[in-house]
């Protein structure tokens, strides 16, 4: 639903008495930026003076506490202030990880399944699945365990799929040029983006299987452009090149549409896939006991952190509907590898699928890797949020040398950012 984005952060770093720094963060579009930044002004004061300690020992409580109170009333666990207790969050997590000493899919596969329950916030959710249930599902997903671990430890647990093969925006030669590289680092499966129209969309379609081949897997995406109609008019068009799943066909929170375009599309093996933009568990919980999706795309940033994620993953496993988590956004891959070994270690027992975008990996201490189209296991204590240095040099808004030079300055300037239409930068 726009031109160009920023791949924007409001991060946030819990200092303390040792050398150890919890660090998190939450996701925004770019323009807009500061009003997150605000958010995590007015929220993060809450947890200064208190020990780690206090706040995991019984994290449920936590996760209740942070979206609860006067600021709630702002937007009750969604928009900007449920992206602002996500970076918190997250901090908190970080910490905790890095205090055991421990990657954070570690941290959580090391907890027993009365200790993982005990990190999440049931309210809202014990007519799909109740503490108890929860316990019960992840102490049958330890079957098998033994072998799991030695597929995360060779990282071929998360098999990747490559959504850098090009936009909209993205000339037919330049989808192809970039297909071609994508093939040659190992992946075997693509992500393409729709609404370019039918004919156009099924040229981009066929380079794919030509290059590819028809033993590769294709996505696709349709980034909320239609209304329900639309897309049962428009998918069935491109069954040919035989998509696996179509993903936001209509707005993110229409439950109900989501489920009409999943009916539809049941005849012609096409899936629905929908997540990046949902903003909680409650919402996750209504598309599953509506049956309105086949592949469930949590956001590690949309969420209000990890407690929040736990709870989607246990929903996920016992609606049988496989977790796909949405990565396509500078760092959210180094999060995500996370969630997707819990779920294939603790949860599912099943290969959690993840896109792969090749988004600013090198700015991280803990980059995201892929090795033969499979995401390398992360292996270093946290959450995979640390920055380098330089980059608040070169990055931080508005102050950094980026946002000096002449590229910046006009993005800077630019009021209708990622408007079609009305976008001057």
């Amino acid at each position: 639903m726009n031109t160009a984005g920023d791949d924007a952060h409001g991060r946030i770093y819990f200092h303390t008495n040792t050398e150890l720094v919890g660090v998190g963060w939450s996701f925004s579009n770019g323009q807009g930026n500061e009003v997150l930044c605000t958010a995590l002004h007015a929220f993060a004061p809450r947890y200064i003076g208190q020990t780690l300690a206090s706040l995991v020992d019984d994290f449920a409580t936590t996760h209740r506490e942070a979206v609860s109170g006067q600021i709630r009333f702002m937007s009750p666990e969604r928009g900007v202030m449920q992206l602002a207790t996500c970076a918190v969050l997250n901090a908190i997590w970080d910490l905790w990880a890095k205090s055991e000493k421990k990657p954070l899919w570690r941290l959580v596969c090391d907890m027993t399944p009365k200790e993982y329950v005990q990190c999440i916030d049931f309210r809202y959710l014990t007519d799909a699945i109740t503490p108890e249930e929860a316990i019960a599902l992840l102490q049958r997903a330890s079957k098998g365990r033994e072998e799991r671990e030695k597929v995360v430890k060779e990282s071929r647990a998360v098999p990747g799929y490559s959504t850098s093969i090009g936009g909209l925006g993205t000339s037919d030669e330049g989808v192809e040029e970039l297909l071609t590289l994508a093939v040659e680092q190992g992946f075997t499966r693509f992500k393409l983006r729709l609404g370019l129209g039918v004919e156009r969309d099924k040229k981009r379609l066929a380079i794919i299987r030509r290059i590819a081949g028809w033993d590769a897997t294709i996505f696709t995406d349709a980034n909320e452009q239609w209304d329900v109609p639309t897309a049962v008019w428009y998918l069935p068009q491109l069954a040919e090149f035989k998509p696996v799943f179509i993903e936001e066909p209509t707005s993110p929170d229409d439950i109900l549409g989501h489920a009409k375009v999943r009916a539809a599309l049941k005849e012609y093996n096409i899936g629905v896939a929908t997540g990046e933009h949902v903003n909680n568990r409650v919402m996750f919980k209504q598309f599953l006991q509506a049956e309105a999706v086949d592949y469930l795309q949590l956001d590690a940033v949309r969420l209000s952190g990890v407690n929040e994620i736990l709870s989607v993953l246990l929903l996920a496993a016992k609606f049988k509907v496989p977790i796909v988590p949405h990565s396509g956004g500078v760092g959210m891959v180094e999060l995500c590898q996370h969630i997707s070994t819990i779920d294939y270690l603790m949860v599912s027992g099943k290969e959690s699928m993840m896109e792969y975008t090749k988004h600013h990996h090198d700015d991280f201490l803990a980059g995201a890797q892929v090795e033969d189209g499979y995401h390398t296991t992360p292996s270093q204590p946290g959450y995979s949020s640390d920055l380098h240095p330089w980059v608040y040099d070169k990055y931080e808004c508005p102050n950094g040398s980026y946002w000096k030079s002449e590229q910046g300055l006009t993005m800077l300037q630019d009021k209708w950012r990622g408007v079609i239409g009305r976008q001057t930068s």
